[in-house]
């Protein structure tokens, strides 16, 4: 364990949300350093730690056996003292709606410093698997997790019950397995050949009535056709769930290794089954038409792997978002790598040499 002296860290900087949160506890487990976090959401109209937080912060320590200093919601400033020991097991309960995909965020970071245990089990009841500014566990296998995949880290999601807004209530299981080997460097500037976009859609059975599933599909697709000439494959299903919603994801594998997505997209009551295709489509024809090879959602996602990976990296994304800087600033407090964003006349590279 290095007894440096602890980083300050000011909660409110850059975004001053729960990512700052998330991350900084996830490299103080990376990167074995002890940190204090003040000013915890200090610009936000409900400020301080909220469940989701608390929960996240409380599931990390457990984990890795760490010290989480005592903290409740709205709690402003908190305390965290990593360790070196991974539990092979935990059972989470989330009684909100609470994302999981963001639950397991700072987990996925950590457990890239570790070699052992041979795979770790988490147990989830309750929460969300789709919400507001989270990415789903459908992205997350489908776009994410392949990637990470690619270059040798292997995490597993299993989606026993889906959960949405309101009530939540899923049940989820997530294995995650310490890379064993050497992690590959990330090199994604060219978008490549893509031969097939996918998709999937999650609706409630509280929707089936409407034809929900098969209106989006349509209009995806009806979309897509307009634009590219590329096959499409949608598939949709209906659930159980205690709240009605619907989410989805599309996503196109090139032959580069690159995997494009529209992100997590959820249904909304102003929105029509029409209209929330069409915005899938849009949004998954905006990296098609400007040759990205990374989207918006991942760039922010794999930040801490091609930090950690002794490597040089390279990734070509339309934009820096929030959350990208959040992560380039944070790494940056807890490392040596420097980074470099290279501005092109309609994209950037970010590069760490």
């Amino acid at each position: 364990m290095n007894n440096r002296a602890f980083l300050n860290i000011d909660g409110s900087f850059g975004e001053g949300g729960g990512a700052i949160l998330r991350l900084s506890s996830a490299f103080s487990v990376l990167y074995r350093r002890s940190i204090n976090i003040t000013n915890i959401r200090a610009n936000r109209p409900k400020k301080g730690l909220r469940m989701q937080h608390l929960k996240g912060l409380l599931t990390l320590s457990e984990l890795t056996n760490s010290h989480l200093s005592d903290c409740d919601v709205g709690s402003s400033t908190i305390t965290f003292i990593p360790k070196t020991e991974l539990k092979e097991r935990v059972k989470v309960e989330i009684s909100t709606a609470g994302s999981i995909g963001l639950l397991l965020q700072p987990i996925q970071i950590a457990c890239l410093g570790f070699t052992q245990p041979e795979h770790i089990e988490i147990f989830i009841n309750g929460g969300g698997t789709f919400g507001k500014w989270a990415p789903s566990l459908n992205y997350l296998k489908q776009v994410t997790y392949k990637v990470f995949k690619n270059h040798g880290y292997n995490i597993e999601i299993e989606i026993l019950k889906h959960g949405f807004y309101p009530k939540g209530g899923a049940n989820v299981k997530c294995t995650l397995y310490p890379p064993k080997s050497k992690l590959k460097p990330i090199d994604l500037t060219e978008l490549g050949v893509i031969e097939k976009i996918q998709g999937d859609i999650c609706a409630t059975n509280h929707l089936k009535s409407a034809n929900v599933g098969e209106r989006i599909k349509k209009s995806i697709i009806n979309q897509l056709k307009q634009v590219v000439d590329i096959e499409v494959n949608v598939s949709y299903g209906y659930v159980d769930s205690i709240s009605p919603g619907v989410g989805l994801s599309l996503w196109a594998q090139s032959d580069t290794g690159a995997i494009i997505s529209t992100g997590t997209i959820l249904g909304e009551k102003k929105l029509t089954s029409e209209q929330l295709g069409k915005r899938a489509a849009k949004e998954l024809i905006k990296y098609l038409r400007n040759d990205i090879p990374v989207d918006n959602y991942l760039s922010d996602q794999i930040i801490p792997f091609m930090a950690f990976v002794k490597e040089s990296s390279r990734i070509k994304v339309l934009e820096i978002t929030n959350h990208t800087r959040t992560n380039l600033d944070l790494v940056k407090l807890f490392t040596n790598r420097n980074y470099k964003i290279l501005k092109k006349d309609d994209y950037f590279i970010i590069e760490y040499s």
